[in-house]
């Protein structure tokens, strides 16, 4: 054979391969404008990595309204509780990836938990694909009237005569309401008695009728019962001082900047979501935070509206998993 017809069989086959996998590419190019296009064509499931009564519950519930209105179809939430969170973070990210499955992501099961897990079924950074922060909320560090404590330098000298006498409230092992306690006794000094539930409204629950002493928890939740009396609170975990707490002091006031500046919740799916879809939803989720109805209800709950693009809630999410790492390595705190 020559060497001309060799080299036009060669080009031949090049070309072939060419428009194979341009007619490919166009294919899968349509599927995916088709599936964004025709999204949704039935109920959505939210799961919430809590139990309900929770701040995530309720910001869940929230976010699922107004996705329902905008998509105009059920968003139906799911509450999965247990192991703060981390049982309902390993049903999100095992999902199927078709936007039908979509999840509340917080610091706990994207900050606290990877920090702390040494055998997590999830990997915080690679097994979801965020959509969008929603909103930042200041936590509250309160203890039940009962006790004589008015403010957080006597609760501290309480627990300093009495280490271990005096218990906390949290959500769950390794939850963030158990991280942030965790470092709080490792930078006062203070020993306090973990009593872990499933869930920060059973936490919440049991604080209010005094079976546990303290308790730290998302303003948004706690608010009413701090307004009610049922609760006394001593320290706001927050960049500054909450509007509907003026007198309540932040940590870093009290001489604890290293505590941070609060919480976060997030709507996430599962890796490998088609990015038209998970577009289509942060813009729902955009048209929601927009809403002067929405931003009042957030605000009169201490909660702060947090817009990102897809990009940004990427970024978000990974640097909060790197920044919890380095936090409770620090800390020296590990569970299994």
């Amino acid at each position: 054979m020559s060497r001309g017809c060799y080299m036009s069989m060669f080009n031949s086959k090049i070309l072939r391969r060419a428009v194979v996998g341009a007619a490919t590419f166009l294919i899968s190019c349509s599927g995916v404008a088709v599936a964004a296009q025709d999204y949704p064509k039935q109920a959505i499931r939210l799961i919430v990595p809590f139990a309900p009564g929770g701040s995530t519950d309720l910001v869940g519930r929230l976010i699922a309204e107004y996705l329902s209105k905008d998509l105009g179809q059920s968003v139906v939430v799911e509450n999965k509780g247990g192991a703060g969170g981390a049982l309902g973070a390993e049903q999100i990210a095992k999902a199927k990836a078709d936007g039908y499955t979509l999840g509340m992501a917080t610091v706990s099961t994207h900050g606290s938990n990877p920090a702390i897990y040494s055998d997590l079924k999830y990997d915080a950074r690679k097994d979801f694909t965020p959509i969008s922060n929603v909103m930042g909320v200041p936590s509250i560090f309160a203890i039940h009237p009962k006790l004589p404590a008015k403010t957080m330098e006597e609760f501290l000298d309480l627990a300093k005569q009495e280490p271990g006498k005096y218990s906390f409230a949290s959500p769950g092992v390794a939850s963030l309401g158990h991280a942030n306690i965790e470092n709080f006794m490792m930078l006062s000094g203070i020993e306090l008695l973990h009593v872990p539930y499933r869930g920060a409204g059973p936490a919440l629950n049991d604080a209010i009728a005094g079976q546990v002493d303290a308790i730290t928890d998302n303003l948004s939740s706690t608010l009413p019962h701090l307004q009610e009396g049922r609760l006394r609170p001593l320290a706001v975990l927050g960049a500054e001082r909450s509007k509907v707490l003026p007198d309540v002091p932040t940590y870093a006031e009290l001489g604890f900047p290293e505590m941070g500046t609060g919480g976060w919740f997030g709507l996430v799916a599962p890796a490998g979501t088609p990015q038209s879809i998970v577009e289509r939803l942060n813009q729902a989720v955009q048209q929601a935070l927009q809403r002067e109805d929405v931003i009042k209800q957030l605000k009169g709950q201490g909660m702060i509206p947090m817009r990102m693009s897809v990009s940004e809630a990427d970024r978000y999410v990974k640097s909060e998993v790197a920044r919890w790492g380095q936090l409770m390595q620090a800390a020296g705190i590990t569970l299994q």
